[in-house]
């Protein structure tokens, strides 16, 4: 738990992100309504759905990126505003430019910018933070290779190490295992298993049976939001999701 000015620990509320009625529209056109969500602290929470169903579109808001039309968003029982310092955020890998002149460990250090003092460069406490992370990400050994020479999957961890690098209590995932292959996805997966033992964690997921094995909670969006336990996602569940025009395909695995 953080530490008061005194020295005792603080007692986070239970709920590590609550949504309100939430409504969002954008040029007039309607995103998101009467979204109504709580993830849990300790959740290990899927949100799938359609493309345009506004997965992206509500991690932004929970990020503070964009403001409500109606409703209200809370972090740990503050407004995102106050506590936006507990999320970290991975993006979606294919929106990432891979190919920009940086090594590893000065990629996961930008994690711990906001955070230290603007001028002087990152301090000790900053370069440790960062190994510490780069270790449990298991990419330490790649600390000084450029990005554009790495694997999906280690470009992947690395982006994981850099959202861990700034100590959130959430971590929000848009579909990071979206550009790599299946064995690097259930090691990515494994991974995030681990972290999810010390903080709550939303993942957007297109692949709804694998994601199944590993989270506790589903939120699926389409515009509105229907919520279901960790029991197996149903035929019903998909159609009502996506509509009828889809494949259905048998992992095998």
């Amino acid at each position: 738990q953080p530490a008061s000015k005194n020295g005792s620990s603080i007692l986070m509320p239970e709920k590590a992100i609550h949504i309100e009625n939430l409504d969002f529209s954008f040029d007039g056109l309607a995103i998101l309504e009467n979204i109504n969500m709580t993830i849990e602290k300790g959740d290990f929470a899927g949100l799938v759905g359609p493309n345009g169903g506004g997965k992206t579109t509500l991690l932004k808001l929970i990020l503070g990126l964009y403001k409500p039309d109606r409703g209200s968003i809370s972090i740990y029982g503050q407004p995102v505003k106050k506590h936006r310092a507990l999320i970290g955020y991975v993006p979606q890998y294919a929106n990432f430019s891979s190919d920009f002149p940086i090594s590893v460990q000065d990629t996961v250090l930008q994690g711990c910018l906001g955070k230290s003092k603007w001028w002087g460069g990152y301090s000790q406490s900053d370069k440790q933070i960062a190994r510490k992370v780069m270790q449990e990400t298991e990419i330490l050994d790649l600390a000084s290779r450029p990005i554009n020479a790495l694997s999906g999957g280690q470009l992947q961890r690395v982006l994981v190490a850099r959202a861990l690098a700034t100590e959130p209590r959430i971590l929000l995932l848009d579909e990071p295992t979206a550009n790599i292959d299946h064995r690097a996805e259930k090691d990515i997966f494994d991974l995030f298993k681990e972290i999810n033992e010390r903080m709550s964690i939303l993942i957007i997921s297109h692949d709804i049976a694998f994601v199944s094995d590993y989270i506790n909670t589903v939120f699926c969006l389409n515009k509105t939001l229907v919520c279901h336990d960790a029991t197996p996602v149903s035929s019903n569940t998909i159609h009502e999701m996506y509509g009828h025009h889809i494949s259905e395909v048998q992992h095998n695995h």
